[in-house]
């Protein structure tokens, strides 16, 4: 959730910790702070409450405190309302310490309860005040020590960076399930919560591995594992450009990544298909492991999710495994029945969502194989799942997710086909058709978004709603589903998505005269179906968009209106279905006048459950 930067070297650290910042507002935005060390042992802290940009004024663009090394956040609330007092850095009650958190401490309030034992006093209503004062009950001048003896006793997860008044030539980072990133430079270093923090100064990083500390120096850096043990990490060198995190010229990073699908789908597709076959390049879940399979688990959270519910039926379909899609966050809970002929799939775009790492190691527990889908190399999920998958979408800033979400659908389609093949329920020649329409599909979805104008038209006729239903059967139910997330989670219209098989068992009862719906009728063998549907909702009043696919179905539908998709095979319909939505649920938002990039409440990456 929160934004977690540091820096230490031979330049004034604030200008550089609020650029940073700037790069991960979209992890947290409720406050952000800046804690600084001075060359005379003191620690300067300057936070406020709201966007980044309140920071900035107050500190004259990091001007105003000076320092070579410090530490800076960004937060999503989760402990404490947002105000300037729960802001963090927080400093505890002698002034030697000062920290930032990403996580959850859980048991807070035990350590509370004995630090006011020992005389200390809180300000905050944080559980990470809580963090910063035992740090400083066990400091006596060995910060690492400290920070060991701390951590012992914290149940949840973090990710701490840790200054000292006292040592101006060190800091201190450390990680529990909650991400965090070495930036190596030339006579400085740097960490970040992720990557577009980085890019500016250095490429070459490590990610802190789980249970980790390191001490940050401007030579370098020391790594140790929880025994206490100094470890060795071969740095990583990203490939993305400094611009690929950037708006270039777009008004937000939403339409930017929205336009960016097909080259990303492009990334992904093409080169797993090699002499015409579908290569996945598994390592571990071989041939042998796919024809054992009696079950499938797709586990994921938001819009992932819905990449499951849409990808359960091309598993179904071409690979004739059961499926069941489950939310990460109830997964663990349900005594999920899995065993060694199953296979959990875990998908997510950072490879660092809590509830879903969660999942996977329970899936782990249980005897599972597993396979993760992320974007970001050598993320926890990646690195502990038996066999990953990279979708290489390149860097998502805004928080409403497009490109990640299709990227991650386009590679669970050739999933379903390569087990298909591989199961001997796809003969080569299906393979080819179902390949060639996966290649297509970057030029699809380049015809919609070169002819967006409808599009951008029915959203003005739309914005000042109060609610918005989806209606979809089958596939393009779970297509609902996330059109429906899409336009609630950025323009705050209530939205719904519902199949169409069950508007007559209550939902029928929520239209009135004037409610606005959204019918998905891509899936041919219920095209009748859905227009019967559209029927009933007109005649109770609605006005409705439908979006269907081919020139064919045009003034067909019965809609008031008709979104019409290019001709497409079956197999790639599901991502090209998905683009006119995000299209619609972005200038609605823009007519209302929302922070697109940034929605109310609402963060990138969940790193607390």
């Amino acid at each position: 959730m929160c934004g977690i930067v540091g820096y230490i070297g031979d330049k004034q650290a604030a200008p550089l910790l609020l650029d940073g910042l700037k790069k991960l507002e979209y992890r947290g935005y409720d406050s952000a702070g800046l804690a600084i060390v001075g060359d005379d042992e003191s620690i300067t802290v300057a936070k406020e409450r709201g966007r980044l940009s309140a920071l900035y004024e107050i500190t004259n663009g990091g001007e105003a405190i000076q320092g070579r090394v410090g530490i800076g956040h960004t937060r999503w609330a989760t402990h404490g309302e947002p105000n300037q007092i729960n802001a963090h850095p927080h400093v505890s009650m002698s002034g030697r310490v000062a920290l930032v958190h990403n996580g959850i401490i859980e048991n807070y309030a035990e350590l509370k309860a004995f630090l006011i034992g020992k005389g200390y006093t809180f300000t905050s209503e944080t559980d990470s005040e809580v963090a910063v004062q035992l740090i400083d009950y066990y400091y006596d001048g060995d910060p690492m020590e400290a920070v060991r003896l701390a951590e012992a006793q914290f149940v949840g997860s973090y990710a701490m960076a840790i200054v000292f008044a006292d040592r101006e030539d060190e800091f201190i980072a450390l990680r529990k399930d909650s991400p965090l990133i070495l930036g190596l430079g030339e006579g400085e270093n740097f960490i970040a919560s992720d990557v577009p923090a980085l890019l500016k100064h250095t490429r070459r990083i490590i990610r802190l591995g789980e249970r980790e500390l390191a001490v940050v120096r401007r030579e370098g850096v020391a790594i140790y594992n929880s025994f206490g043990e100094r470890v060795e990490h071969e740095p990583i060198n990203i490939t993305w450009d400094v611009e690929s995190a950037e708006k270039n010229g777009y008004d937000h990073f939403m339409l930017k990544e929205i336009m960016e699908q097909p080259d990303a789908i492009r990334r992904t597709v093409a080169p797993r298909i090699k002499n015409g076959r579908i290569e996945l390049g598994l390592n571990k879940i071989d041939a042998d492991v796919i024809r054992s399979l009696e079950r499938v688990y797709i586990v994921a959270c938001g819009s992932a999710y819905h990449v499951g519910m849409v990808a359960r039926y091309a598993i179904e379909r071409y690979a004739k495994i059961p499926v069941s899609c489950d939310l990460a966050s109830e997964f663990r809970y349900n005594d999920p029945m899995v065993n060694a002929n199953t296979l959990v799939i875990i998908i997510s775009q950072s490879g660092e969502t809590l509830d879903t790492l969660f999942a996977l190691r329970e899936a782990k527990i249980r005897g599972a194989h597993t396979l993760s889908i992320v974007n970001v190399v050598g993320s926890s999920i990646a690195c502990e799942s038996e066999d990953v998958l990279y979708t290489w979408a390149g860097p998502e800033i805004a928080v409403a997710t497009t490109k990640a979400y299709n990227t991650q659908l386009a590679l669970m389609q050739l999933i379903a086909v390569y087990f298909g093949r591989v199961r001997g329920h796809v003969t080569a020649r299906e393979e080819a058709e179902l390949i060639a329409g996966m290649e297509a599909l970057p030029d699809v979805i380049n015809k919609i978004l070169a002819d967006e104008t409808e599009i951008h038209h029915l959203s003005a006729d739309c914005y000042m709603q109060r609610d918005i239903f989806f209606l979809g059967r089958n596939i393009d139910y779970a297509l609902a589903l996330e059109g429906s997330l899409k336009l609630k989670e950025i323009s705050y219209i209530h939205s719904e998505a519902y199949a169409g098989g069950e508007l007559k068992h209550g939902t029928i009862s929520l239209i009135v005269p004037g409610t606005s719906v959204i019918a998905i009728c891509t899936y041919d063998p219920l095209w009748e179906k859905m227009v019967s549907n559209i029927r009933e909702v007109k005649a109770r009043g609605a006005s409705v968009i439908a979006i269907a696919k081919g020139e064919h179905r045009r003034g067909t539908t019965g809609a008031d209106h008709e979104i019409i998709l290019p001709d497409c095979a079956d197999i790639a319909c599901p991502c090209a279905s998905v683009v006119p939505m995000q299209l619609f649920a972005y200038y609605t938002a823009l007519m209302k006048g929302c922070d697109i990039d940034k929605p109310r409440n609402l963060a990138k990456s969940v790193t607390v459950e």
